[in-house]
């Protein structure tokens, strides 16, 4: 299992559309081959910036079947234009719980 951090910085005044936006696809992604659950965390500090989690079965179900697949343009049509820069996207695994 790996996690999928997208660093997410939404335009000013959008914060709660971008949020609105993510909740109503969570089930695109939970639908996705692989997909195992969705988060999204806002700072706190900085209330334009989220990080959205996603745990994936692997880094190819992610990239390969989810990214070629017609529900991410869905997703990336609910939320696209809240987007202030091209999200930053690592993918992690857990060494310590």
């Amino acid at each position: 299992m790996i996690t999928e951090i997208a660093e997410i910085e939404v335009k000013a005044g959008m914060e709660a559309k971008f949020a609105a936006g993510v909740e109503s696809c969570k089930p695109v992604f939970l639908r996705a081959p692989g997909c195992h659950g969705v988060e999204l965390h806002r700072s706190i500090e900085h209330p334009q910036q989220f990080l959205l989690m996603v745990q994936w079965e692997s880094v190819a179900h992610h990239l390969e079947q989810f990214r070629n697949a017609p529900d991410f343009a869905l997703w990336r049509a609910a939320v696209g234009e809240c987007f202030a820069s091209t999200p930053k996207v690592q993918h992690t695994q857990k060494v310590v719980s």
